[in-house]
């Protein structure tokens, strides 16, 4: 079996700009080009450039040779693999800014360049962080921020703004006890708290692709106003569903509407539905279809607020015709109504779409108008999912976002029913699987065209050796949710697999299954001297989350703050545990989505999937560990005598596991067989 030997990135910065699945990818395109004397040179990469999906769109291939040639005399030097990264993201960030940036409904802030739009973005965030922060026993001493300056950039480098911000976005995401929060703090707890806010950014429903720790300590405004954006979004927007508002039921036209359809509804349409709903009632002859162009004279606004707050109402605001002025009186009625002001008339009149949106979500947020009627409410109420399999669908949508997805997946149950979306997370986990060919892209108007995608994705699952006993494209065109969530966790299970299977020249040929991996686990802990072990990933001793701080410990001793640790008998001591646990993981640098819930009730699912993540990570940064043909042996095996330092301790000696090793990628996918039944069992998987 042929493989590519010694992909070797030294700069951990431009590594996390990439998930690995785009670094087997592009290591893949990039070895094509090879010449026979196994070199790969500068002109050889225009032809090669403009077949990427990122760049062919925005670029001919004489312009990237143009644009190559800004940088090198000649084009027959020969470029190395980093080097060849590097420029990728170049033209890549090039090709956004020319196109406007994607419009993806998971971003609040679409690119610009334009320093007025930065400029009120940066504005409106510092005054939402100086209101929802400003009792943090921690951020207290540096707020409010003067919104006209650049304290928000100098004040998230240390990555505890960030987290902060992620919990009171979703309150409970991050264990505030992983963050690290001295007043000075070294280089490498900052990157600790920057891979915390990136990965627990990714557990909300955030897109990070493309933006690194790196970025975050330098304070990039552009991809820190980013993410600062759609963490605000979340929060914004957290109720702007039946489950937390099951009154919404009351927008769907009388009663006559499709339920289906509005859970189905991004948070943002929801939003435009519910206003929509209210300017009917107030007498507002247009259809709001967008947060920019249908709002920025402010009269939709006026309607909507008369509609929501009669009380508060200025005969003026309707009569005055000089836009801005509208605005202000707009802002004004807002902010009687108890809605805080933290945004501009000229915010409005320039129709900067996230900070309109923000601001309906705020109105939302402080009154709906909707009615308690009883019939309604119990309706909607009735309309709930299973508890695990809302709990599966959760960790699967985050997953599939996270891979950076072109369509944001809002519900996996209804967002999958065309295949489309479906078929572009299959092309990230198996490049080239897809025919594209013979796909068809949403907005679809025929029914077959559903079935065809959904046929595909059936058709590459066999080819991937999925079990898929009973399960045809119409299944998932029905949204038969059994069948859709045991699929799901074949692919998510494969990907995860492949990810380990990237690292497979320590494995000595062995494969890959659950008992290999926890016999990884088990050996990681002997070493350190601890004798916890388990013999599956049913073992009810992982309720009390001490083995796997017993790992994470093992892999990084320094991770762990054992004064932190309690001993895991009652549930509240194993609901701590399980907190620290996750964020634990995510400090290090493991993209996980489970809850604690999780580990309490020791799911078999995520506990592979927790386990697997941190074995991953582990084998990518420690170059040096090795394994014996009995199994592995550890380079912690020194440390066991000795316990593990707190987290916030001054102790730096101890091993960081922070190079960047050479992976060595197989070109080959690995098989994987996963029934339905066994998806409901929980039986292992096989990498032959």
């Amino acid at each position: 079996m042929s493989r590519f030997e010694g992909v070797k990135v030294s700069d951990r910065a431009l590594q996390n700009q990439f998930m690995p699945i785009e670094f087997r990818n592009l290591k893949t395109k990039f070895v094509s080009v090879k010449n026979k004397d196994g070199k790969v040179k500068v002109g050889d990469l225009p032809p090669l450039m403009v077949k990427l999906k990122a760049l062919s769109s925005a670029f001919t291939e004489d312009k990237i040779k143009q644009k190559l040639g800004e940088s090198y005399d000649d084009m027959s030097n020969e470029i190395d693999f980093e080097t060849f990264l590097r420029e990728y993201l170049n033209l890549q960030g090039q090709a956004k800014e020319k196109s406007g940036g994607q419009k993806n409904s998971s971003s609040v802030l679409k690119t610009s360049s334009a320093t007025t739009l930065v400029e009120s973005e940066k504005a409106t965030y510092v005054r939402h962080i100086n209101i929802y922060l400003a009792d943090d026993p921690f951020l207290k001493q540096f707020l409010p921020m003067d919104p006209a300056s650049n304290d928000l950039f100098n004040l998230a480098k240390d990555g505890v703004l960030l987290c902060k911000l992620i919990n009171v976005a979703v309150s409970g995401t991050i264990d505030e006890r992983a963050i690290n929060t001295k007043k000075v703090l070294n280089l490498w707890e900052r990157n600790e708290n920057h891979t915390l806010a990136l990965n627990s950014a990714k557990a909300i429903g955030c897109t990070v692709v493309n933006i690194g720790t790196q970025d975050l300590v330098e304070g990039r405004p552009t991809l820190l106003l980013g993410l600062i954006s759609q963490i605000i979004k979340i929060q914004l927007l957290a109720d702007l569903n039946l489950k937390k508002t099951p009154q919404l039921v009351e927008v769907l036209d009388d009663g006559n509407g499709d339920i289906e359809e509005l859970m189905a509804l991004a948070p943002e349409k929801v939003l435009l539905k519910w206003m929509n709903f209210h300017l009917k009632k107030g007498g507002y002859e247009k259809t709001v279809t967008n947060f920019s162009s249908d709002v920025k004279d402010a009269k939709a606004y006026a309607f909507l607020l008369n509609v929501l707050a009669p009380e508060y109402c200025n005969p003026l605001t309707l009569d005055t015709k000089d836009a801005t002025e509208r605005a202000k009186l707009v802002l004004d009625h807002a902010e009687r109504m108890g809605c805080k002001r933290y945004l501009s008339p000229e915010d409005i009149v320039e129709g900067w779409t996230n900070l309109n949106l923000a601001f309906v979500a705020q109105i939302f947020h402080e009154r709906n108008g909707l009615s308690v009627d009883s019939k309604k409410i119990s309706f909607a109420e009735r309309i709930t999912d299973d508890v695990q399999l809302s709990r599966d669908e959760r960790c699967f949508r985050l997953w599939m976002n996270s891979l950076g997805v072109e369509n944001y997946v809002n519900n996996v149950f209804e967002d999958v029913r065309n295949g489309w979306v479906l078929l572009e997370v299959l092309d990230k986990v198996a490049p080239g699987s897809v025919n594209w060919k013979q796909a068809t892209k949403p907005p679809i108007k025929f029914p077959f065209r559903k079935v065809e995608n959904c046929n595909q994705v059936v058709m590459i699952g066999e080819m991937l050796k999925f079990s898929i006993v009973n399960l045809g494209g119409n299944d998932i065109v029905q949204g038969n949710k059994k069948l859709i969530i045991a699929f799901l966790w074949q692919l998510m299970r494969y990907n995860m697999l492949q990810l380990l299977k990237s690292l497979r020249s320590r494995s000595r040929g062995k494969d890959i299954t659950d008992s290999y991996i926890i016999n990884w686990a088990n050996r990681k802990i002997k070493s350190t001297g601890r004798s916890r072990q388990i013999e599956s990933f049913k073992d009810k001793s992982i309720s009390s989350g001490l083995f796997f701080l017993e790992l994470l410990s093992a892999v990084e001793p320094r991770v762990v703050n054992w004064n932190l640790v309690t001993k895991g008998e009652s549930d509240e001591e194993k609901k701590l545990n399980a907190t620290y646990i996750i964020s634990v993981a995510r400090k290090i640098g493991c993209s996980i989505f489970l809850l604690p819930e999780d580990i309490m009730e020791v799911n078999q699912k995520m506990m592979l999937t927790l386990t697997a993540s941190i074995m991953y990570w582990c084998l990518q940064n420690s170059p040096e560990e090795c394994e014996t043909s009995n199994g592995y042996s550890s380079t912690y095996a020194s440390d066991a005598s000795s316990p593990a330092p707190s987290v916030n301790g001054e102790d730096e000696s101890s091993s960081l596991c922070s190079e960047v090793p050479s992976l060595t990628i197989d070109d080959a996918a690995p098989d994987v067989t996963v029934s339905s039944s066994q998806f409901e069992n929980g039986e292992s998987t096989t990498v032959e």
